[in-house]
Parts: C-alpha cells; structure tokens; sequence
C-alpha cells in the first residue's frame, strides 16, 4: 500500500547542523569581523576585512578543492561593491543600506507570491529539500505554503523596519550587535514556527486514509 501524498520529513537536528556553519559564515562572522577592523582600523579598514573575508572564504573553498557556490559568488560581488560605494563616499551607512533594501524587496516577493498562489517559501522549501510532486498539490500543504510565505513577509518587513530606523538613529556598533541579535532571533522564531507547522502539517497528510493500488 502506497500513500499517494506521503513525505517524511529529515531531522531537525540534521537540517540545524546542515545550516549552522552557513549561517555562522554568513551572518555572525561578517558581523564580528566588519566590527572588530572597525574598532582597531576605522571604516576603511573596515570595508577592506568584509571583502576579505569573502574572497577568503571563496579562495579556501578553491584551495581545498570544493565547489564555491553561486550564491557566494554573488555575495562576493555585493559587498565589493557595496564597500566601494562607502569608501567613496565615506559613510557606513551606504554599506548596510544595500542589504536592507535588499532585505524590503525580499518581504515583497514573498507576499506577492501568495495571491500568485506561487508561494515563495514553498520554492524555497523544495530547493533544501527536494519534495514529490502529489505532496506538494495536496490542499493542505499548498494552504501551509501560503500562509508561511505570508510570515516570512512579515518576518522581512520587519527586518528592514529594525534596520532602517537604528541604521538611522543609532552608532554603527549598536546597530551592528543589537540589530543583528533582534534580526536573529526573529528569524529563529520564524524558523521554529515554519518547522514545526510543517511537521503538523505533515502528520494532517501522512494521517489521511491509504489508498490500496488496484
């Protein structure tokens, strides 16, 4: 017996220890590394150790023999850029307004892609771990899909209010740390509450009556 829409779900554990050396390279590292230059060098130091770290974190990768993902790449690109805008201009603010609008755009996608009933955290979702087809047509999956692309907008939005207002009326090395612990832990209240409304979800489907294939 086959259930038509039946999908097991990996871990946790496996999927937060899949995703912590990503977020720490990605998130806190940059974070500490742009402070502590900022604090010994002052901005333009600054700006130099965020390139490096970047390209660092890529030339390792290439020395070690490991493929350098696109979304790195991409990165890479960003902060060069963003950081010669701020060495030009000599603002640090320049540097971590990009990411914030960046941040905006993100909350907008995610909530035009609910009345496109093409909901974005269901793409998102799909890309870390791969799902069958029948599972993700199921009503109920694609009802749980929108409704969580809805709280990741909100989650963004958010994200750049905090971000935009302290960036403006704070120091950068408040902004840095308390903006960066309030963006984290938002963003773990939202992972906590995508992961488990899954995994009820989940149980909803994988409960419904088998079907015997004739």
């Amino acid at each position: 017996m086959d259930h038509p829409h039946g999908f097991e779900l990996p871990r946790l554990t496996s999927m937060l220890w899949h995703a912590l050396p990503r977020f720490v390279e990605g998130v806190i590292a940059p974070v500490a590394v742009f402070y502590a230059a900022f604090a010994l060098l002052g901005l333009n130091g600054a700006l130099v150790a965020a390139v490096l770290w970047v390209y660092g974190g890529i030339a390792w990768r290439y020395a070690r023999g490991h493929g350098v993902p696109g979304m790195l790449m991409l990165a890479a690109v960003g902060v060069t850029v963003r950081a010669g805008l701020a060495a030009a201009t000599h603002s640090p603010v320049v540097y971590f307004l990009q990411p914030t609008l960046g941040t905006l755009v993100v909350s907008m996608a995610f909530l035009a892609s609910v009345p496109l009933r093409r909901p974005l955290a269901q793409k998102l979702a799909t890309d870390m771990v791969p799902m069958p087809e029948a599972f993700l047509r199921h009503e109920r999956v694609r009802q749980f899909f929108l409704r969580i692309s809805l709280l990741w907008s909100l989650v963004f939005f958010t994200n750049a209010l905090i971000s935009l207002w302290m960036l403006f009326n704070e120091s950068i090395s408040t902004y840095l740390w308390v903006r960066t612990g309030l963006v984290t832990a938002l963003g773990a209240a939202a992972v906590v509450v995508s992961v488990f409304g899954f995994r009820r979800c989940l149980r909803h489907v994988n409960g419904e009556p088998r079907l015997v294939a004739p």
